[in-house]
Formats: structure tokens, sequence, C-alpha cells
């Protein structure tokens, strides 16, 4: 029944996360969107920003001015804040005063260490006082927090895609913490909505380009969470690239085997199955093979597979997303379905 609906907001709704984000909670069987902030957009239905949605239950809903007090009197119980680093606590602070349950897309709540967010985003934290109340937001490791939370940080699209493939043998002594070496490869539409000369058409098609090296913004919370895992410090190699294709990140990772090459084959399918049996959106595809970002975009799925290089003695994992998808907007939802008590999947099975 419509009464039994969550009413939910979107603050920052018109970039390319926001834009999925409202692209999905349209469908949502359990959500009523009841509010959609845009300073470039307010005034307009949604349906005339993104003809995509017209024909859904929000079509003629109207873009607002990201204010709090509006988005408190829509009557949203939950809200997403797909707002840049540093903009997101100007409103998360207020909305969670207000009691509002968020799922902050941001960067502003996913590290636990002040110093290390000034380190790698080069300005002071400002909430320091909602780090220790915030759950990273990756349903397969948090399950249970993510649950009780009311503040939940969603991962960043890379460290998605490092750390569904590595977390699990971290934590089973499978592979060395020391030497570990990513390259993944990303989407235009992850540099986000803006106008830059290196972003147009012209500049990114037939085009791939390593960027961000050596020390990305999102190196801060992988190594925290590969950290956490080994139970030691672990400081990686990352190096991301830009890839011409809208949307999909493809990831590579070269580990050292920690211990016996000839058993770690199936040590690692038993460490994933451990990890990932009954959680619906880790698919693991098994040894010799590779994933594709073809068969992730538009989901929520994560694809994880692995060879082994015996003459090396390394591991090298195979990982792909939607870095719109499981990487942003639709790994933020499957949040909001614990916080709120719905199924996993309500609102993400789509193939």
């Amino acid at each position: 029944m419509e009464s039994q609906r969550i009413p939910v907001a979107v603050v920052g709704a018109s970039g390319y996360t926001g834009q999925e984000l409202l692209r999905l909670l349209v469908a949502h069987p359990s959500v009523e969107l009841v509010a959609t902030t845009s300073r470039q957009e307010a005034g307009r239905a949604l349906a005339s920003v993104f003809p995509r949605l017209a024909g859904s239950t929000a079509a003629d809903l109207a873009f607002i001015a990201p204010d709090i007090e509006a988005i408190v009197a829509s009557g949203a119980k939950a809200a997403f804040l797909a707002l840049p680093h540093g903009v997101a606590s100007e409103f998360a602070v207020p909305l969670l005063e207000r009691g509002l349950r968020l799922v902050d897309l941001s960067a502003d709540y996913r590290l636990r260490d002040a110093v290390v967010y000034r380190e790698f985003y080069q300005h002071e934290h400002p909430a320091p006082q909602l780090l220790g109340r915030a759950v990273y937001g990756l349903p397969e490791f948090y399950r249970e927090e993510i649950a009780a939370a009311d503040l939940v940080a969603s991962p960043g699209c890379y460290p998605t895609s490092v750390l569904v493939p590595l977390v699990p043998l971290l934590k089973a002594g499978l592979i060395e913490p020391a030497g570990i070496a990513v390259a993944s490869l990303s989407g235009a539409s992850g540099a986000g909505k803006k106008a830059e000369a290196s972003l147009l058409f012209a500049e990114v098609n037939e085009s791939l380009r390593a960027y961000g090296a050596p020390k990305h913004r999102h190196l801060s919370e992988i190594e925290q969470e590969l950290s956490l895992a080994a139970g030691e410090r672990v400081v990686i190699s990352f190096v991301p690239h830009l890839m011409p294709v809208t949307a999909g990140i493809a990831t590579t990772i070269f580990c050292g085997i920690a211990g016996d090459a000839d058993a770690i084959s199936s040590r690692v399918a038993e460490a994933y199955r451990e990890a990932y049996d009954g959680r619906p959106f880790v698919r693991v595809l098994g040894e010799g093979a590779f994933a594709d970002t073809k068969h992730v975009v538009r989901t929520n799925f994560v694809d994880v597979g692995w060879v082994v290089d015996r003459r090396t003695g390394r591991l090298i994992l195979s990982s792909a997303e939607d870095n719109l998808g499981k990487g942003a907007g639709s790994q933020a939802i499957q949040s909001f379905n614990l916080m709120f008590g719905l199924p996993e999947t309500a609102g993400l099975l789509q193939f």
C-alpha cells in the first residue's frame, strides 16, 4: 500500500549519481520520492530534466533548492546525499539532528581518522564529531552495522571494486599484505557532470590514459579497510585510468601468494564462499575467469575472478562493476534497504 512506502529525499539529484538514484528509487516498491534538490534545476519537474522518468510516479515532482527546512517539511524519513565532499556535511549534521536517517555518497564519513581526511582531501574535516557514528556502507562486510545505523558512508566506486576481491583473502591470510598493486579503469561518468576539456568526447573517445597516481583520494579508504582486514597497516600501489565508455569499472589486482601456490586456488574459492554465500550481489566467477564490465553495467552486481601466476608467485584478481551502480547509487540503496528492514535486493534485481 502507498501509505507503507518510506518517504525519501535525494539531495543533489541532478548529477550522474543522483540521476541513477532517481531511476532506481522511482521503481522501488517501498519508496515514495518526496523531495529532490538541485540549485540549477529548482522549479523544474523531474521528467523535464530527465525524460527517462516520464510516466513514472515521480515524473511531475519538481526539484527544489537545497534547503534543510524544505527537506524536513517534505516528510522524508531518509535522505541520500549525492553531494561533493565537504558540502555533504552541511546537510548531514542538521538532517541527523532532525531525525532523518542518511546515506551519504560523498567521502565525508568514509574515513575513521580526521587526520587522514585532511591528508587526502586537503582541508579540515567539517564534522569530525560524526566520524565515530558513521558506518562504512559496504553491505557485504558491515550488514548488521548498516541495519542499525542512522548515518551510512557509502563507499567510493574504485574502493568497492578493490575491497570486494581483496578483503576475504587478507582476512584468511592467503595473500601477502605488502606489495599489492592495483590498476583500475573507469568510465567517464566517474568524473562527474562537469565541463572540463579533458572530459570532452573528442578527448576521451578512442583514448585510454592513467591519472591520479600515485595518491588518488580513494587510496585513503581502500587502505583503511584493507588494514582492518589484515590486522596490520597495508599500503598499496593504485593507478586509476579513464576509459572511453560512459560507465563501468574494471579492476586488476596483483598480490603475492602467502604459502603454497599449488593450493591457493581452492583456498581462494573457499574464502570467497565463506565471505559471499548469501550475499546476493557478489558473483564469484571462479579461477580462469576475467570480469567484464558489459555484464555488470546498469546493475548492482560486482563480478570477481582470478588466475594464479605460478611463474611469478602472484595471484591476479579481476573485478567489474558499474561505477554509478554498485560503485555509487544502487549500493547506497542496498544500504538503505538494510537500514529500513527491507529485503536487501528490493528494487535492485536488474540484470
